[in-house]
């Protein structure tokens, strides 16, 4: 199983050259206007689409997790190496874990992270209870 995240790009010539460096990979596939990357460790087929659009539209970012602080040391190193801007976080609380992790960001606004999770759940007494569903707000089939 791989993870496929397909992303619009204005800048297809930059994007490819940066995702080139970023995952230290040469495009499987480089046609007029697409790219595909395919990456073993972890599972991703990364394409780029090229796009007259100028935004990275609603997506928040994506990342690659990995399995230690010295993968992602590695990865800051060798971005750095091949002048990207990074940004490293160490020992982070983020979305409830504790976290080490390097960010980037492709010509095109996308923000990626390569991040290890050291403590899965950082606030484990905090919980949310189910929600009730109020039926006259939503449609009814949605409620089967």
């Amino acid at each position: 199983m791989k993870v496929h995240v397909a992303l619009n790009t204005p800048r297809f010539d930059e994007s490819v050259r940066f995702y080139r460096t970023f995952l230290g990979l040469e495009p499987v596939k480089l046609k007029p206007g697409y790219a595909k990357f395919d990456v073993a460790e972890p599972g991703l087929n990364l394409t780029l689409n090229a796009s007259s659009d100028t935004g990275p539209g609603a997506l928040n970012h994506l990342g690659i997790q990995v399995q230690s602080t010295a993968a992602v040391r590695e990865a800051a190193e060798r971005l750095k190496a091949e002048g990207l801007a990074t940004f490293e976080e160490e020992n982070t609380d983020c979305c409830y874990a504790l976290q080490d992790k390097v960010w980037v960001t492709d010509p095109n606004g996308y923000k990626w992270e390569v991040f290890v999770v050291k403590v899965a759940d950082t606030q484990p007494q905090l919980t949310v209870a189910s929600p009730t569903v109020d039926s006259s707000c939503c449609p009814t089939c949605c409620h089967d």
